[in-house]
């Protein structure tokens, strides 16, 4: 999972490299030669794509710094952390979900990842199965129950 990680990060660089140094050059050329930069929204636009696309490099580069320190030996093996898939019931719903914890700030509820830093995930590190969690979301507290768990030490030792 780590190294999943790592890779959609390096590839998002990639991209993003890609965009601020060819296609975000180019568009500014092609909208200056329109003439008056002070009211050319073509211009405006991609000076402000360029900032974004540069700023979020820096944000992709220091997660990839983080996600490099990280040691798996560390990571518990009977709790919730880091890469753990949780299996949890929703206590009012009886409904069932399944999350993979992720690092930082990365999000794919498509793909059953959410951050550490998110209200459940930050509810969830330390417990173990079996226990019931409440979680304090804008809409109100939730409890959740802990039914499964399998941590990233258990699934890269089988």
């Amino acid at each position: 999972m780590l190294e999943e990680i790592k890779r959609k990060i390096e590839d998002e660089v990639q991209r993003l490299h890609h965009e601020l140094t060819v296609t975000l050059p180019m568009a500014i050329r092609k909208a200056v030669e329109h003439g008056d930069l002070r009211e050319n929204a073509d211009y405006k636009s991609a000076l402000e794509r360029q900032q974004f696309v540069q700023a979020r490099i820096g944000h992709l580069t220091q997660r990839l710094s983080e996600l490099s320190k990280i040691d798996v030996a560390t990571i518990p093996y009977d709790s919730v952390s880091f890469g753990s898939r949780v299996k949890l019931r929703e206590k009012n719903t009886a409904g069932d979900v399944e999350y993979t914890i992720a690092a930082g700030d990365y999000i794919d509820l498509d793909a059953g990842h959410i951050s550490m830093a998110s209200p459940i995930g930050r509810a969830l590190i330390g417990k173990k199965v079996g226990d019931v969690v409440p979680v304090q979301l804008p809409m109100g507290t939730r409890e959740y129950e802990i039914l499964e768990l399998t941590t990233l030490p258990q699934m890269l030792n089988g």
